[in-house]
């Protein structure tokens, strides 16, 4: 079969009747299948299938499987294990956009949590956006950032995804709208070999209220996935981009397996693949990966 069909769930959520469903839903498009190849007892499983485009595969298993808390992820059966990692880190590695807890302690979450909502659903330009929210920080004690940091939460399978790519040889990037600050703690905690994002001016202890440029948005890391992948000698279908941001949508829709993850709107519609209801590692699983393969970290 050339082509395979990967079902996710929350550990415990995925039924054989699920995966029979899925399967009928597509031979009655006109596929052939195979036998369900279990990747994880009652959590993902491959469902091998030809003679039908992932597209159409995709969309047939979603409308079949619609309101039961499953992933869908279809694609070619071949190069299925990535080379090089990309990930966007605020609300996709890390549970929280950290800019929006930064003004937290500032007092004015709401209003830059606002800003960001709009910013990541791609109703506003990112790096006008950014520039605005940082300078509304303007004279925030930069002891602000350790207290935001310490209330900074990991998203589930985050350090499996990365210890799981790094224990095959992948490259781990995490290429961030957000701060150095913070990405140097999460990179050196989950294990990322580098990160790339905005760092935040400051003088005599206190933020600016300004980032320095260039600002890392929607097109550098569009640029940092193509530099990266040239540098490892690889082609982009040798590689995977995860995100939840519209400056996340042109590396996801560049990527060879580009996700979606719990992702806003417009970015959800425009991905070939998402991930709404699984955690991270079901970036592993539509790889191929076992549950006995993956690494924790």
């Amino acid at each position: 079969m050339d082509h395979v069909l990967t079902l996710v769930a929350p550990r415990g959520g995925l039924s054989s009747a699920t995966l029979h469903a899925a399967r009928d839903a597509l031979a009655a498009l006109g596929a052939a299948t195979g036998t369900p190849d279990w990747l994880s007892p009652e959590e993902a499983a491959d469902l091998p299938f030809a003679d039908l485009a992932p597209g159409q595969a995709d969309a047939a298993a979603r409308a079949a499987l619609e309101g039961q808390a499953v992933d869908v992820i279809a694609q070619g059966s071949a190069g299925r294990r990535k080379r090089l990692l990309i990930a966007d880190m605020d609300s996709t590695i890390v549970t929280t956009e950290t800019l929006d807890e930064l003004a937290g302690q500032a007092g004015i979450k709401d209003r830059i949590a606002a800003i960001t909502k709009r910013a990541m659903n791609g109703e506003l330009d990112f790096e006008g956006a950014l520039r605005e929210r940082v300078g509304m920080l303007k004279g925030l004690g930069v002891e602000a950032l350790q207290r935001t940091w310490e209330e900074t939460e990991l998203m589930p399978g985050a350090r499996e995804l990365v210890a799981t790519m790094r224990a095959s040889g992948a490259r781990c990037a995490l290429v961030s709208g957000g701060f150095t600050f913070f990405t140097g703690r999460v990179a050196a905690l989950v294990g990322f070999h580098e990160h790339h994002s905005n760092t935040l001016l400051e003088a005599d202890g206190r933020l600016t209220g300004h980032v320095a440029d260039p600002i890392l948005g929607r097109n550098a890391k569009l640029a940092t996935l193509k530099r990266l992948a040239a540098e490892e000698g690889i082609g982009l279908e040798a590689t995977v981009a995860v995100g939840d941001g519209a400056n996340d949508l042109d590396m996801i829709q560049a990527a060879g397996l580009g996700v979606a993850f719990r992702a806003k709107p417009v970015v959800a519609a425009a991905a070939r693949a998402r991930i709404d209801h699984g955690d991270l590692r079901g970036l592993l699983f539509a790889q191929g990966y076992r549950a006995a393969e993956i690494a924790h970290g």
